[in-house]
């Protein structure tokens, strides 16, 4: 588990959970599967209790003939609801419109740590084909049984088992599993189908939640409303990580039914109308003792290189000495990035109740796992004595991963006994989120004559290495991170890609400016200069979708940027038009190639590829947080500008074919090149070279000239 202790205990409870849970199930077949691991079935006394956690899945054959799958992983809007149904559809040979995930429920599915890095479709998709083909094998074994044949003779066809050549000798999965309670478990890794056998994996399907969401028949944490429900608001300090000294609530008189909690720092108002809860929370005055910091978004880097100063080397390489020794030209140039945050549609928000004294929440977290223990621990509860029912989360990006607001709801409704919804308001996401770190890279390249990168030293403060290894051949290399959260005025954690936007920016931006200096077209220097057969021909691919060699019209420019995330190879070509009056920024069109393996829902990885795109847009463009030390000027969407519909072009999303390979990250790749592709583009419409990311008219007019 990461940042998680596992104790015997802890693994105990959620042992007996899943014993529990398999006896409360009524007739059908249940299958488990663990990979290379114990089943949690097994007696766990005599195993490690890491071993006993390790990830399981769950499929339910249903008297009815459909299956429930259940995974400790959510949806959150990337599509795994549909893309893993595909993959147990496949291999159990049924329709995947017959298939119901059962996601996140902590007393249902699966232990899992949660759901990030575009971990969901690499890691589950094997386990699920793996546990459906299981189940496959075991049903058909019922069939021989029913009718009398061998397994062997037996062929299946959307959930009904046929024996071959005699189609009229059949009979239905439902059919199977009426009136029994089988639970399987597999011992030995089962054989899957291959590529050319595939029916499901590989076809565009229209996601399965889609027209629930489009009719608002979907249900997230804020639509949950339980009978005597209060609604609580939570009075803020103006600056992050105050503390609470002494209040004034001698105004909330004034508003019938409104009450008052106190924990600690905690300050909250309750109220049956969630109107007047937030009117109520307003009159409440609190004096704070603020930190202070002396530092905004525009010294923030030159205090991130002061403040920190201990480094760890990522890769290394050769020389640096000899690398410089033998290159021709040398250049140096530094990078910055501010502060982005996540602005999902959907802000933090929880529902809970207690029944005596057993805590029911649903909570918008990414970890839902995670947040039952962060809920226990607070209440100094066992952990059965939280159970997190798993929604659907309107956005997360990583921000969701936090999950303060489900703590703060439950002590809220152990403190007053009554059921409580918490939704943060948007100034309260902006502040207590962890933002997109700002980040600082400082980057020197080197070419030999023959336009052959000889040096690379890449120093980056506060980014982390994802995705930095390189996949340019350069021998004398050297990639080192500085970081140390405590150096940031607020908290900072993953978003989306954690990391990678901010360096793929850098290393772009970079290998395009040494591309420039030598006189080398920007695609041939990279193609010259790679190391990496994947990246090669998904550039290629990209390069020959976008037309690379098309003729560009005044004003207009191309951009090239390169990454690797979540197993994930992208290439991304940009054009843009750059009014050089005013120094806007119009982007015209995008190309995207990725090698992402097998490529199990092309629409669903369309759909992902093209958000992930228009999502970079804004960290490219707009997005940037002001602020004085701990005091937050930018708070909402009134002065915090993502991307707009006018603003995002025509997209073209394209995959390398590989439906034999394993299936790679699809959710967070796409958005890391953005950035540099957006950059590389500006320069080559207008000459503006901007270092520091958004590329803001203002920059790009002071870059001119």
């Amino acid at each position: 588990m990461k940042n998680d202790v596992i104790t015997s205990e802890m693994a105990t409870a959620l042992l007996e959970s899943r014993r529990g849970f398999l006896k409360k199930l009524g007739g059908g077949i249940i299958v488990t599967f663990t990979i290379g691991q114990w089943s949690i079935l097994d007696g766990w006394a005599n195993n490690p209790a890491a071993e006993v956690l390790n990830f399981n899945a769950y499929l339910r054959v249903k008297e009815d003939g459909r299956v429930d799958c259940y995974t400790g992983k959510i949806e959150m809007g990337q599509g795994v609801g549909t893309s893993l149904a595909q993959a147990v559809a496949e291999e159990l040979e049924v329709s995947v419109y017959s298939i119901d995930m059962v996601m996140g429920d902590t007393e249902l599915c699966p232990y899992d740590e949660g759901t990030w890095g575009s971990m969901t479709t690499r890691f589950v998709d094997p386990v699920l084909r793996a546990a459906a083909a299981e189940a496959r094998i075991v049903l058909i074994g019922l069939a021989a049984a029913q009718l009398k044949v061998a397994p062997e003779l037996l062929e299946v066809k959307e959930g009904i088992v046929y024996v071959k050549n005699e189609p009229s000798k059949k009979i239905s999965y439902a059919a199977l599993t009426k009136g029994q309670k089988i639970i399987e478990k597999l011992s030995d890794k089962p054989v899957l189908k291959k590529a050319k056998d595939f029916k499901v994996i590989g076809t565009s399907i229209v996601r399965l939640d889609a027209e629930s969401k489009v009719s608002g028949k979907a249900k997230y944490s804020g639509d949950i409303k339980l009978p005597g429900m209060v609604y609580a608001r939570i009075v803020r300090p103006a600056v992050f990580r105050s503390k609470k000294i002494s209040l004034d609530a001698s105004k909330l008189a004034d508003f019938e039914g409104a009450q008052l909690l106190e924990d600690g720092n905690l300050v909250a108002v309750i109220h049956s109308n969630s109107e007047m809860a937030y009117a109520a929370a307003q009159t409440v005055k609190v004096k704070w003792e603020s930190p202070k910091i002396n530092v905004n978004q525009d010294t923030i880097f030159k205090h991130l290189e002061n403040t920190i100063q201990t480094s760890k080397i990522h890769q290394e390489g050769g020389d640096l000495a000899t690398g410089k020794t033998l290159s021709e030209t040398v250049i140096e140039a530094d990078y910055y990035d501010g502060y982005k945050a996540h602005a999902s549609m959907e802000t933090h928000c929880a529902t809970c109740y207690f029944e005596g004294d057993k805590l029911t929440i649903w909570a918008s977290t990414q970890t839902p796992f995670g947040t039952r223990k962060h809920i226990a621990k607070a209440l100094n509860v066992e952990l059965e004595k939280v159970h997190v029912k798993q929604i659907l989360l309107g956005g997360g990006f990583g921000g969701k991963i936090s999950d303060n607001q489900a703590v703060e709801a439950a002590r809220i409704a152990k403190i007053c006994g009554k059921p409580v919804q918490l939704i943060w308001s948007r100034r309260e996401e902006f502040m207590l989120v962890g933002f997109r770190p700002a980040a600082l890279m400082k980057v020197r390249s080197g070419v030999d004559r023959n336009g052959k990168l000889k040096l690379w030293n890449f120093d980056i403060y506060c980014a982390g290495t994802r995705g930095t290894s390189l996949f340019y051949e350069v021998e004398h290399n050297r990639t080192r991170m500085f970081d140390d959260k405590k150096a940031h005025p607020f908290d900072v954690g993953a978003w989306r890609a954690p990391g990678n936007n901010s360096t793929t920016f850098a290393r772009e931006s970079h290998i395009d400016v040494t591309a420039h200096k030598i006189g080398v077209d920007p695609l041939q220097f990279r193609l010259n200069n790679l190391n990496n057969e994947r990246m090669s021909a998904t550039l290629t691919l990209a390069a020959k979708t976008f037309g690379w060699d098309k003729p560009k019209k005044p004003s207009h420019g191309y951009g090239i940027a390169l990454g690797e995330d979540a197993g994930t190879c992208v290439a991304l070509i940009a054009e843009v038009f750059v009014d050089k009056a005013t120094g806007v920024v119009q982007p015209i069109r995008m190309v995207c190639a990725q090698d992402m393996g097998q490529v199990i829902n092309p629409h669903g990885a369309t759909i992902q590829t093209e958000g992930g795109l228009t999502m970079g847009l804004g960290y490219a463009l707009y997005e940037d947080i002001a602020f004085e030390g701990g005091d937050l000027k930018t708070t909402g969407f009134g002065n915090y500008e993502i991307t707009r519909f006018s603003k995002t072009p025509p997209i073209t999303c394209v995959f390398v074919d590989k439906k034999e390979a394993k299936p790679e990250g699809g959710g967070e790749p796409a958005i890391i090149c953005v950035g540099g592709a957006i950059a590389n583009a500006v320069f080559d419409a207008c000459g503006a070279r901007v270092n520091q990311m958004p590329i803001s008219p203002e920059r790009i007019l002071a870059a001119m000239r």
